[in-house]
């Protein structure tokens, strides 16, 4: 009895933790801290996530676009995936998916993006940043240059958009000049979006040490000259060498906006794909629908647990009503790791979630069963209790357990064949699947061992209070 009473406190704790991150209440900054991976983007985690089909959003699909007859080179479209799924991280999109479908495309998720279109460009650019000398020629921002790592981006930039009299080509009067690249986006280290003392938005960035070096002597010989910041052939700014920079910093201006900061910093952070990619299809979807999913799906979970409740109340008495109270908090204890982990709720997703509600319960039946049948053997309650929890104990590992090998297998294949709704089935199902062995053996167990133990002795020694 006393591991049981220091079991119940560890429980109660438990709970009392599992309440305070579910519940809508502020929290300590430190446990709102980011999750991301990039230490430039803080947001807020402990909200349940909700994916493409709950909240809205844009589905993107990206395809390598490469001349005709050329191959894709080996491990190109993994690397441009990590590439892409950086930047989604960049763009603060916590509960985006980004997945390689077949062998030359990447889908990408993104709920609740403020600006589609940004954010679009901002995956897809190739994100070759390069510092050019522009050899005495004034060139202006947003000018497409031809440089010595993109020879032809002027013309590939007219025969893409037909823009030949665009804005961005009008004052550029050398559109088959080539450009000196001095050094590549490799010297950095990282870039940030900031805004200066008047509230302009510019791009921070640090070099390596072999990059500060590097860009520490062009700066010193070409003090008073002109160095042109360009990302994919487009001219960011043009700002005038005043000193020499041997610091290992520097700022990038160009009257930007907010958004257009942050993705360029995003870009030049994760350096350049290894191959093109073009959108072939852009998809925005509504939250309406999925809203009405979710709300009707949350009405019948609602409607199987008391229906569960009710069940288990008819047929097992006052075990069932302590089963009802360990489901109460497997549900509890699984909304919290939802929270924390954190997961992406979709409409699969809540469905594994609301089906393993009834998983949970298989458990206790099987106790229970197990328990009734002890005491027609005639044997003592507390006995009985017992017996039925520890000869129930190797069916339940082996239905759980084979629960989990498909979890895995509808995992597996959600991962390989890009079907991102049912890895969410999949994951919440083998989340539901291990609480509800802890649910059932410990919570379960524990009450009924108090019960015993204490002033219900004489209550439960009546059979007809378990249902027998």
């Amino acid at each position: 009895m006393r591991n049981n009473t220091i079991t119940l406190v560890l429980i109660l704790l438990l709970v009392l933790v599992a309440l305070y991150i579910v519940l809508p209440v502020d929290h300590p900054a430190w446990l709102e801290r980011s999750r991301s991976a990039d230490p430039n983007v803080q947001r807020e985690f402990l909200d349940l996530r909700l994916g493409l089909d709950l909240r809205g959003g844009t589905q993107v699909l990206l395809e390598a676009d490469l001349p005709e007859g050329q191959a894709i080179p080996e491990g190109a479209i993994e690397a441009a995936k990590t590439i892409v799924e950086n930047r989604v991280n960049g763009l603060g999109v916590a509960e985006a998916v980004v997945q390689v479908q077949g062998e030359n495309r990447i889908i990408v998720e993104l709920p609740g993006v403020s600006n589609p279109d940004q954010a679009v460009e901002t995956l897809r650019s190739t994100g070759q940043l390069e510092f050019v000398d522009p050899a005495g020629t004034q060139l202006g921002k947003d000018m497409v240059i031809n440089t010595t790592n993109h020879p032809t981006a002027a013309q590939n930039f007219i025969q893409t958009t037909g823009m030949s009299n665009a804005n961005t080509l009008a004052s550029a009067p050398y559109p088959d000049q080539v450009f000196t690249t001095v050094m590549t986006g490799d010297i950095l280290r990282n870039a940030i979006a900031t805004q200066d003392q008047f509230n302009q938005w510019q791009i921070n960035f640090d070099l390596t040490s072999e990059g500060s070096q590097t860009f520490g002597d062009y700066t010193s010989s070409h003090i008073g000259q002109a160095l042109v910041i360009v990302l994919d052939g487009r001219v960011l700014s043009a700002p005038t060498i005043q000193s020499a920079i041997t610091t290992g910093t520097g700022v990038i201006t160009g009257q930007f906006g907010r958004e257009e900061a942050e993705s360029l910093a995003i870009q030049m952070r994760y350096g350049s794909l290894p191959v093109p990619l073009q959108p072939i299809d852009t998809r925005n979807i509504g939250a309406s629908l999925g809203q009405d999913s979710l709300q009707r799906s949350l009405r019948a979970g609602i409607i199987g647990l008391i229906a569960v409740c009710v069940f288990m109340l008819v047929l097992y008495r006052l075990p069932g009503l302590l089963a009802c109270v360990a489901l109460t908090t497997y549900i509890l204890f699984n909304l919290a790791i939802f929270k924390l982990i954190p997961v992406t709720l979709t409409l699969p997703g809540v469905a594994g979630f609301i089906l393993s509600i009834g998983i949970a319960v298989d458990a206790n039946i099987l106790i229970f069963e197990r328990m009734k049948e002890e005491l027609r053997a005639g044997r003592p309650l507390r006995i009985a209790v017992e017996a039925g929890f520890n000869r129930a104990w190797p069916a339940i590992i082996d239905s759980n357990l084979c629960g989990l090998i498909t979890c895995a297998v509808l995992f597996w294949f959600g991962s390989t064949f890009g079907a991102s709704i049912v890895k969410g089935f999949a994951i919440t199902l083998a989340i539901g699947i291990g609480l509800s062995m802890f649910s059932s053996i410990v919570v379960t167990r524990a009450l009924m061992r108090t019960f015993l133990a204490n002033s219900a002795r004489t209550m439960m020694e009546s059979r007809n209070l378990v249902g027998y």
